[in-house]
């Protein structure tokens, strides 16, 4: 049962990094088309800009899923670089335990605010409405409280990135 738990989370984590790398690049596109019609052809297209802020918002949600799973997010390490077991095992489930929290935060009151916007429209795009474009935010909180399962699953909670998923330039 958890091998198959943990092939789907494998699933998820490489459609996550699909579709936001197949953003990123639609963004990359329609960018330069944006700066081309208003300073090449003097006529500015009015979507490239509102399209690239809806396309970017899941591409931020969708690489912290990614971040999360691949230990590459935003942490201090120091602490748990001192303590010893039991308590760097303790100070792992506590961090979980309050990261499933902000994940749900972030999925019951994502989904409100979904539900509060549905029905306003983006006046660029008149079929897309607010509340799809704040979508993301459940979702990512969804997708991010799956990995914390299997967080749980594993008890790996202070584990390095994968060389291969870090960059090997110094920054010195």
């Amino acid at each position: 049962m958890k091998e198959l738990y943990f092939r789907a989370m494998d699933a998820i984590h490489n459609a996550c990094l699909f579709v936001a790398g197949a953003f990123l690049v639609i963004i990359v596109l329609i960018i330069p088309y944006g700066v081309f019609t208003r300073y090449v052809l003097n006529s500015a297209a009015s979507w490239p800009e509102p399209l690239a802020t809806l396309l970017m918002i899941v591409v931020s949600f969708l690489s912290a899923v990614v971040c999360y799973r691949e230990y590459l997010h935003i942490g201090v390490g120091v602490l748990p670089t001192f303590l010893h077991e039991p308590a760097k095992s303790y100070l792992g489930w506590i961090l979980e335990v309050l990261m499933l929290a902000t994940n749900l935060f972030m999925l019951v009151w994502g989904i409100k605010l979904c539900q509060a916007t549905w029905h306003q429209a983006i006046p660029e795009f008149p079929v897309v409405t607010v509340g799809l474009s704040y979508l993301p935010i459940p979702i990512g909180g969804a997708l991010t409280g799956l990995f914390v399962i299997e967080r749980f699953m594993t008890q790996k909670f202070f584990s390095e990135p994968e060389p291969e998923t870090v960059s090997q330039l110094t920054t010195e």
